[in-house]
C-alpha cells in the first residue's frame, strides 16, 4: 500500500442498555452526550474517509457525528458467542468452568461458540490493509481499537488488552512508510 494513512479511531458512545451486558451488534447507542460528540466532531479531518464496524451503536455514533461510513466486519467487535446478550454477573455465578478459564487467559481464550482477542487481532489487520492512504475516521469498539494498537506497537495481545478506551474517546495512529505511529490514545474533552 503507497502513501501514509492517518487513522481516527473513536470509540462509540455508550450502549443504551443494561450495564455489565455482554451487547449484541443491534445494541444502539446512548447518543446523550452532545458535548463530547461536538468536541470529535471538531476534531476529526474534513476530508477523513469513514469506517465502522456493522454494528447499530457505531452506526448510530458515526451519523452523529455527520459521516456515513463504510461498514467493514473485520472491525466488529470481539464475538462473545454463546455468552452474546448475557451479563458477567450472570455468568460468573452460572458460567462454570468455561467463564473463569477465559477470564484467565483472555487473549488466547475463546468464548463457547465465539472467537478469541487474538481472533479479533488477525481480523483487524485485515480490515486496515483495506483502508487507503489519507486520513480515515474508524468508528468501532474498544476491542477493534486496542487491536489496532496491539498491531501498531507490536504488543502481545495479551498486553494490548491493558489499554483503556472510554466510550465516545479518541485514538490516533499512522501507518507510515517506515511503520506505524502512536499519536494518542483514550482522549476525551477536557
Amino acid at each position: 500500500m503507497e502513501g501514509e494513512t492517518f487513522l481516527w479511531l473513536i470509540r462509540h458512545a455508550p450502549v443504551d442498555g443494561i450495564a455489565g451486558t455482554i451487547h449484541a451488534a443491534d445494541a444502539p447507542a446512548d447518543l446523550g452526550d452532545r458535548a463530547q460528540l461536538e468536541m470529535l466532531r471538531q476534531r476529526l479531518p474534513r476530508d477523513a474517509a469513514c469506517f465502522a464496524s456493522p454494528a447499530r451503536r457505531t452506526v448510530e455514533t458515526a451519523r452523529a457525528l455527520g459521516l456515513e461510513p463504510v461498514r467493514l466486519t473485520e472491525f466488529s467487535e470481539q464475538d462473545f458467542g454463546d455468552w452474546t446478550g448475557r451479563r458477567h454477573d450472570e455468568l460468573a455465578a452460572t458460567g462454570g468452568e468455561a467463564y473463569a478459564q477465559f477470564w484467565s487467559a483472555p487473549a488466547h481464550g475463546r468464548p463457547p461458540g465465539g472467537e478469541s482477542f487474538e481472533d479479533q487481532v488477525a481480523r483487524v489487520r485485515l480490515g486496515l490493509s483495506r483502508v487507503g492512504a489519507g486520513s480515515a475516521a474508524l468508528v468501532v469498539h474498544s476491542g477493534t481499537i486496542r487491536a489496532a494498537l496491539c498491531i501498531a506497537l507490536d504488543l502481545t495481545p495479551q498486553a494490548a488488552l491493558r489499554f483503556v478506551i472510554d466510550p465516545l474517546s479518541l485514538t490516533r495512529i499512522d501507518r507510515l512508510a517506515t511503520g506505524w505511529r502512536v499519536v494518542f490514545v483514550n482522549q476525551r474533552a477536557a
